[in-house]
């Protein structure tokens, strides 16, 4: 990474430096650090939210003109609930403010919106605003922004596995053919297919853990962690943690020899 930041390229030099064949299919991105960014600054933790929102905006038009297919973001937690009641009532303010200035940009950059999570515990408004977005992007044929809102790994994994206990009483499933393929299907990025599970995880802020993100998903992709606190977070930094992502040697369990 640091020879990607050290050089004095501009940042078309910068973006040619990356293999296309190797962009990965699906980036997901943990946002943290829109409170530290706000303290920062002596500034209300709603002020890093609100700015978090722009960097989102900016690097969901990266990536997509990268040519990523699947861009996951983790917006709120199935554990945020925790937090202040003034906090959350923002958060889920965010999504209605959102999508209502980004969905025409996201149209014009043929993004097709996702939503993953317990969407039917959401405020009505929040609702309205994720559903309408899915809608009014239904046509886009790119990059899809996945946003996991309300989302929390063990919960899915819980889901998926009532799923398929229920098919398997309604004698719908066998049980000797339940497989990592049919695990795949009840998660909650079963839509997300051929793409389901994440070829790179970023996070900001210097943190090092996956916080309930993705726990099955997350079992072979590559991790980069960045002192990059969200709201600060550029193109730059993406493409120096793509760059970072392309000198992985992905073996998938193969000796290198054995590698196809």
């Amino acid at each position: 990474m640091l020879d990607f930041f050290n050089k004095k390229e501009n940042m078309d030099e910068k973006r040619n430096k990356l293999k296309r064949e190797l962009i990965p299919n699906h980036i997901a991105i943990i946002m943290d650090g829109n409170g530290r960014w706000a303290k920062k600054r002596h500034l209300p933790r709603i002020a890093g939210h609100k700015q978090g929102m722009e960097t989102v905006k900016n690097i969901t038009k990266v990536a997509s003109n990268l040519g990523v297919k699947v861009l996951t973001l983790y917006a709120f937690s199935t554990e945020n609930w925790k937090r202040p009641d003034k906090e959350v009532d923002f958060l889920m303010d965010l999504p209605v403010k959102f999508f209502n200035t980004f969905v025409p940009e996201l149209i014009e950059n043929n993004v097709r919106v996702n939503v993953m999570g317990y969407i039917d515990m959401l405020p009505k408004k929040t609702q309205k605003a994720v559903y309408d977005a899915i809608e009014q992007t239904s046509n886009c044929t790119g990059m899809v922004l996945n946003f996991a809102l309300n989302y929390g790994g063990r919960a899915e994994l819980v889901s998926a596995i009532q799923s398929i206990a229920s098919k398997v009483s309604e004698n719908k499933l066998e049980i000797e053919k339940i497989t990592e393929k049919v695990v795949d299907a009840n998660l909650m990025t079963g839509k997300l297919a051929p793409y389901n599970d994440p070829d790179l995880l970023i996070r900001t802020s210097g943190e090092e853990r996956i916080s309930n993100f993705l726990l099955w998903q997350l079992a072979y992709s590559e991790f980069v962690f960045t002192d990059t606190l969200w709201p600060d977070y550029s193109e730059e930094d993406l493409l120096a943690n793509i760059y970072t992502f392309q000198t992985r040697d992905r073996r998938f369990g193969r000796l290198k020899e054995e590698k196809k």
